[in-house]
Order: structure tokens, then C-alpha cells, then sequence
């Protein structure tokens, strides 16, 4: 006897941490997903393991003076001045002598600012070990004494996140436009994890909240912002302000940089690893049971009609056909409308929910109603 399983589960959690953010928001949204009949497991949040991504080697610089004549972008005050002493032991350029302390000690102690930074609540360890692991203490060709240009300064580090960001098929523009790894991180301390300069969902919706924002085709991309303002009902994700429950914002072998597989089209045969992204959090079995009374409200009596539009192998409707993604007027997430074609048409779905059911009309078919109520389910017409 199979054992029955919630409808939506969340089985990749952050941490702990973030469930407390978002306090009462996260029971609101959870009482009215249950009274949908949809089940959540808030009790992930006990097992949730914080992942830890490797530590960084950092390399030595050449920390020499550029050659005379070179040309130089910045250069240091005390350097340029002639004075060595404010940082070793003799005056002389010609022979300096070791530095007189510690680097750091040195560096804060004209640049008291960076004291604060250093020890905000998340630290870059390169800077808190040394600040020449990213700085040279003489001149630069690059602005602000950068040993390297500031992307591959960063990455010659982060071996990890480097791999993503060059080898993945799908870019993420931020990493590689205007200030690169600072669009979203600051490089010496931060009071948001991993040394974000915002929380995330708001450098997300920053960038992405632009009317002709467009991808490596050119296609333009979807105002966020604009979208989740005008459309109070939000997926579960979005709700709970975490983008890369879905997204890996550094680059990766999926459409629209998902971390998973999840069908870019209106139409595609049903393949379950088609809908990886779908079932890290929804029950697979939705879309494989013909009949159930339990796995979805979307149903005609005991009639799957998730399984009866999806599971087809030709022209089977996959969860864009009828979901927005990320925020919708109608509950569940149901579009007004969904872009048709390469065009960008959007075919309305004329979709109007009812106490035991609901209808769409003019879309792919004429009008069809189905009622949810097996006592008093109807014949589609």
C-alpha cells in the first residue's frame, strides 16, 4: 500500500535563520496554502543545514612599484609624496627597509573608516587577512590600487564560483557588467550574509525591475518589480523573498539560470526530469496519477486534470501554460494570459474559479468547467 504525500513539500530549505525573517508573513502564507488543501512540512526548518562553501586560497601579489614610465591609473598619497617611512622602516625610496607593522595595522590606521566595515556581521576573510591580497600599497594601473581588473581579481580566488560564472551555459550579466562582483557584494564587510550589499531579493528586483532589461537573445525580460506590485497572490519562493530557491545568481546550464530543469515552452511531451524545479517543492505524483481525490483540487470529480493536460506525449501543456511563475491576481498562481509564440501574443485563459471548481473558455478549447465535489462532478462540455 503506497503511502500518500503532500501535494508541496519544501525539500530544499536555506536555514533556519530565514524561516524566523519571516515571522509572521511565512505563517500567513502557510494557514492559506492549507486551506487550499495543499500540505506544508513546516518542520524542515529543524533539519536545515546551512551549506558551506570552501574557503578561498588567496594569492601572493607582486606588490612592486609599476616601472618608471608606465602609465598609472592611482597611486598611493605617501608613495607619490616620496615618504616611506609612514609604512617602513627608513624614509628612502631607494631603500625603505621592511614595513614597520603588520599590514592591516598599517592600512587602518589611516583608513579608519574600514575598521567599521571590516567588522561588520559578514567579513571578507581576504581583507581581514591582509588588505594587499587585493591592494597594492605603491600605484596600480587599475582604479583604487587593485592588484587585478575587479572580475578575475575576485575569481582567481573563488575557484568555485568561477567555474560557474565561465563555464555554465547561461550568464549572469551582474557578474560581468559595470562593477561586476561588487553589483552585489561589497569586498570588505557587509551586514548582510555572504557580504551581500542588500538582501537579495532586493538587489534581484533592483536590477530585474527594469522595463527593457533583455537577455543574451535580446528578449526582453520581465519587469519584476512592475509584476509583483500590480499581483498580490506570489509563489511561495517570491513570498518568502528567496530568488535562489530557484535561481543560481552565479551561472548555470539552465534556462533563466534555474537550478533545476523546468520547460521553457507552451508545449512538450511529458518527461518527468522536464520538471525537476516543480518537484523540489510539488509532489511529483500530481502529474502522474489519472485519478485521485487528494493530490490536487484541480480535478473533475476524481479526474487529474493536472495529469490530463500535462502527461500527453505530444503537445502536453507544462506549468507555463496556465501558472505565472512568480506572482498572479488569481490564486495558485493562475495567469490572466500567457505569452503564445515567439511573437509574444498573449493568449487569455478566461479563467474564473468557483466555490467546487472552476472554468477557462477560448483558449486552447471553448468553455469547460469542472467541479472538484465527486458527488456532483459535471461533464466537461
Amino acid at each position: 500500500m503506497r503511502t500518500k504525500k503532500p501535494l508541496f513539500r519544501l525539500r530544499n530549505p536555506t536555514s533556519a535563520t530565514r524561516v524566523a525573517a519571516f515571522g509572521g508573513r511565512f505563517i500567513a502564507i502557510a494557514a492559506a496554502i492549507l486551506s487550499c488543501a495543499a500540505v506544508i512540512q513546516p518542520a524542515w526548518a529543524a533539519d536545515a543545514v546551512e551549506k558551506k562553501l570552501p574557503v578561498p586560497k588567496t594569492k601572493k601579489n607582486d606588490l612592486n612599484p609599476l616601472p618608471a614610465g608606465e602609465k598609472t591609473v592611482t597611486t598611493h598619497a605617501p608613495f607619490e609624496d616620496g615618504d616611506c617611512s609612514l609604512c617602513h622602516k627608513n624614509k628612502d625610496p631607494k631603500e625603505p627597509g621592511p614595513i614597520s607593522l603588520p599590514v592591516n595595522e598599517l592600512c587602518l590606521g589611516c583608513h579608519e573608516d574600514f575598521q567599521q566595515v571590516l567588522a561588520r556581521k559578514s567579513s571578507h576573510g581576504a581583507a581581514q587577512e591582509s588588505c594587499v591580497n587585493c591592494h597594492n600599497p605603491h600605484n596600480s594601473k587599475l582604479p583604487k590600487l587593485l592588484v587585478e581588473e575587479p572580475g578575475s581579481l575576485c575569481l582567481s580566488c573563488h575557484e568555485d564560483i568561477r567555474k560557474l560564472a565561465t563555464d555554465s551555459k547561461v550568464k549572469h550579466d551582474a557578474l560581468t557588467v559595470e562593477a561586476k562582483c561588487s553589483n552585489c557584494h561589497n569586498p570588505h564587510g557587509a551586514n548582510v550574509e555572504h557580504l551581500l550589499n542588500k538582501l537579495a531579493f532586493d538587489l534581484c528586483v533592483n536590477c530585474h525591475g527594469q522595463d527593457n532589461l533583455k537577455d543574451h537573445a535580446g528578449k526582453t525580460l520581465t519587469n519584476i518589480k512592475k509584476l509583483l506590485d500590480q499581483n498580490p497572490e506570489w509563489h511561495f519562493p517570491v513570498a518568502a523573498k528567496d530568488c535562489s530557491a530557484c535561481h543560481q545568481p552565479h551561472g548555470g546550464d539552465n534556462f533563466r539560470l534555474l537550478i533545476q530543469e523546468y520547460p521553457p515552452q507552451f508545449y512538450s511531451p511529458y518527461d518527468p526530469k522536464l520538471y525537476a524545479l516543480c518537484f523540489e517543492c510539488h509532489e511529483e505524483t500530481v502529474l502522474q496519477d489519472p485519478q485521485t481525490t487528494t493530490l490536487t483540487q484541480f480535478r473533475n470529480g476524481s479526474t487529474n486534470l493536472h495529469y490530463l493536460h500535462v502527461h500527453k506525449t505530444e503537445r502536453g501543456r507544462t506549468c507555463r501554460a496556465c501558472h505565472e511563475v512568480h506572482a498572479s491576481k488569481q490564486k495558485h498562481q493562475i495567469r490572466d494570459a500567457v505569452p503564445y509564440g515567439s511573437k509574444g501574443w498573449m493568449l487569455k485563459i478566461n479563467y474564473t474559479q468557483t466555490p467546487t471548481g472552476g472554468s477557462c473558455e477560448k483558449t486552447c478549447h471553448e468553455k469547460r468547467s469542472y467541479t472538484n465535489s465527486i458527488a456532483t462532478a459535471v461533464k466537461p462540455k
